[in-house]
């Protein structure tokens, strides 16, 4: 055996079934011991569920219980079914299959279709636009690149939820779901899309799903031939599985049931695709013995990066918060999150840059840096401040501002206006720059009313914005700038941007940065209108909004800044406020909404009670640090929920005012002071900032008696009322 074989990129694959354990923490043992029966794993963020399933799948095949053929574990991306190949191989399980739901259905329909339809398997068409495209000619219906891509998005949601052309009107009401056109005719775009593809013997990659569940459901011969291949499954993300999915998944399974789902309903932000956590909050209910798994040590964040996203849940409401995980940091200290105010986006961006720069200086390397926003068309002033500090970034998951199509085409014609001046009909009447490009972009089909909803037409609309925006702020910056001016300021923004990258701060909206993390993370932007964002109405909308937020939160291991600027451009209107998932977070923002999540991890047999209990505050049992979960033993402890040395998120003014009513209080009833409320008491109502008597009554050291006597009082000055003085004492 050679040295290599012990180094980190060839780790010794373990000798035994017993030594694939090692290292597992007990609840990630749990996970690899239950090897028989429906199994579901709740896995908080960072808490290491692909090694969990991994060394699951590993040990179950290594002892003999899985032979590792019969295995099929499926996840969503290529990159995540890459790993989890990857990591069987170094435990020694080579032989299983782990593939996306896509490519294990394809690889099913494509040896199945000539027994069950005959003939060759109809050509895989990878990009469906051309056909939209020409489904809208035939129906003459215009639409641009954009709508292109939108129409095209509301077909894939149709085709995943099982909806059919004639049914795609009623489902969107059903829903609530922004259509980009009229559903009527999205109906009729989507049936002539289906027209062409049979006329062409093409399929597309949901018909991939769509026809393997019509063979397995039409041809029991087909299904009990995969059953016997296929005896155990896993999926991963699971939250994330969409109707069709799901049926497909009960078909591969049948009257079976070695099933292990991996999910986190806190975690669900693709809802718009179709995603739905229904699945996984609902497995109990389909499978009553089910043993669960709660993974809650988060290996990932320090403890104040955890306390920041335990809170942020803490707040939220509907059916996925009911299950939602309080996670338990297993790091050690780390530095408290930073929430930075700005007065502009600009001061918000060159501020950003700067403590990006600094890190780097201190020794994180750029690569291990992230900035976070809501929408891919806030990339450009990041972009701009990052170059114009020297700092090297890389964008994901979306072009760089000065390379999408819609801001090409507005450059292009930003270009030929300045060049014919006087001479182009598109700037009469237009006085001055701000105008005159906000008249140029108005012959791209700009207006300076956003369209509703969300997808490609909101994109375009925000990048040609930005523009329209940067323009404002150069002829700010520039009194008597030209259009030429503008013109060259762009084509240098463009350039300095351009220059490749290899090690740099990564750029990422918040749904792209999914499944990522590094070692700092900036979230930007975090403004009401932004996130939540200004379309997001329903309630449901709203708490899938909180949800990106927790994501982005919890990317990050050690340190984490949040901001948001007041106003759009320097000497605006300050207009803006802090977004109202940070309420009760962030220094200075009043009391903590919501209740509390399961606090710990654990084992749940079958028909041993709900998928995710509720522990209260008052209830009987081990009282857990808040923070760390570290269980409490001391008094004082206790009474504030955490331990001594764990960090606070004390309001510090609402504190001082309480000690100066207490003394009061005490001079009044000539009594010591700890009469009134002990030292531990007053820091308690000051972390958590109670709203009603209820809140304050579960408070320790505030009884019956205190709360009648003097309740009103502290309710009062946590509600920061002014001039609240003793009463006099009955």
């Amino acid at each position: 055996m050679t040295a290599a074989t012990h180094s980190p990129l060839f780790p010794q694959v373990p000798e035994t079934a017993d030594a694939v354990l090692d290292g597992l923490d007990p609840e990630q043992r749990e996970v690899a011991l239950a090897l028989h029966g429906p199994v579901c794993v709740l896995a908080g963020a960072g808490t290491g569920k692909t090694r969990a399933i991994t060394h699951r799948i590993a040990y179950g095949v290594r002892a003999g219980v899985l032979p590792p053929a019969s295995v099929l574990a499926v996840t969503f991306t290529n990159r995540a079914a890459g790993e989890m190949r990857g990591r069987l191989r170094q435990l020694g399980a080579g032989g299983v299959q782990a593939r996306t739901f896509h490519s294990a259905a394809l690889r099913q329909l494509q040896f199945f279709w000539p027994k069950a339809i005959g003939g060759p398997l109809p050509r895989l068409v990878e990009r469906k636009a051309q056909l939209v495209a020409e489904a809208a000619a035939r129906c003459r219906v215009r639409l641009d690149r954009n709508e292109l891509r939108d129409v095209t998005a509301e077909i894939e949601w149709a085709k995943v939820t099982q909806t059919v052309p004639a049914d795609y009107p009623a489902a969107v009401a059903r829903s609530r779901r922004d259509a980009p056109r009229d559903p009527a005719e999205i109906g009729q775009l989507y049936a002539m899309y289906e027209q062409l593809k049979g006329e062409r013997s093409v399929i597309d990659f949901e018909d991939v799903l769509l026809l393997t569940v019509g063979i397995l459901q039409d041809r029991p011969d087909i299904a009990d031939q995969i059953r016997r291949q296929y005896q155990h499954f896993v999926v991963d993300e699971y939250q994330d599985v969409s109707p069709l999915q799901q049926r497909l998944l009960e078909l591969w399974l049948g009257e079976r049931d070695s099933l292990c789902v991996v999910g986190d309903a806190s975690q669900t932000i693709y809802s718009f695709t179709g995603a739905t956590p229904d699945h996984l909050l609902d497995f109990r209910t389909r499978h009553p013995h089910a043993t669960v798994v709660k993974l809650v040590r988060d290996y990932r964040s320090t403890p104040q990066v955890v306390h920041l996203a335990n809170g942020l849940l803490n707040q939220a409401s509907g059916r996925a918060a009911d299950h939602r995980l309080e996670l338990i940091s297993q790091r050690g200290t780390g530095p408290e999150p930073v929430y930075a105010e700005y007065g502009d986006e600009p001061a918000e961006a060159e501020g950003t840059a700067r403590r990006v720069r600094d890190l780097i200086a201190a020794g994180v390397p750029a690569g291990e840096i992230a900035v976070l926003y809501r929408i891919n068309a806030q990339s450009e002033v990041y972009e701009q401040a990052l170059a114009d500090a020297g700092v090297p970034y890389q964008l994901r998951g979306a072009e760089r501002f000065f390379e999408r199509q819609e801001v090409r085409e507005a450059g292009a014609a930003l270009r030929g206006a300045a060049r014919f001046g006087a001479n182009d009909s598109l700037l009469d009447g237009a006085d001055d720059l701000p105008a005159q490009v906000r008249a140029v972009l108005s012959g791209q089909g700009w207006s300076s009313v956003p369209p509703a909803g969300s997808g490609a037409v909101r994109d375009r609309w925000e990048s040609l914005a930005a523009l329209a925006r940067l323009a404002d702020d150069f002829a700010a910056a520039r009194p008597g700038a030209t259009l030429s001016d503008l013109v060259a300021e762009l084509d240098e923004r463009a350039a300095a941007q351009h220059a490749p990258t290899v090690q740099g701060v990564t750029l990422a909206s918040l749904h792209a940065a999914k499944g990522l993390e590094w070692d700092a993370v900036f979230l930007v932007g975090l403004t009401d209108g932004m996130l939540p964002i200004t379309y997001a109405k329903t309630d449901e909308q709203i708490e899938e909004e909180r949800r990106l937020l927790y994501v982005g939160v919890t990317r990050a291991r050690v340190h984490l800044t949040l901001s948001w600027a007041l106003s759009r451009s320097p000497g605006g209107r300050a207009h803006r406020v802090p977004s109202r998932f940070l309420k009760g977070l962030r220094p200075g923002s009043g009391s903590r909404a919501g209740g509390h999540g399961a606090p710990g991890g654990g084992v749940e047999r079958g028909g041993a009670g709900p998928l995710a209990g509720t522990r209260r505050r008052g209830s009987r049992g081990l009282v857990r640090c808040r923070v760390c979960g570290t269980t409490l033993t001391e008094a004082g402890a206790m009474k504030l929920l955490r331990c001594e040395d764990c960090p606070s998120d004390m309001d510090e003014g609402l504190y001082e005012r309480l000690h100066a009513w207490r003394a009061e209080r005490a001079r009044a009833l000539g009594q010591p002071a700890y009469c009134v409320f002990t030292e531990k008491t007053l820091m308690a109502i000051a972390e958590r900032v109670p709203a009603s008597a209820g809140e304050l009554a579960m408070i320790a050291g505030v009884g019956a008696r205190k709360l009648d006597r003097f309740g009103a009082d502290v309710l009062a000055i946590c509600a920061g009322e002014e001039g609240v003085a003793g009463a006099e004492d009955d």
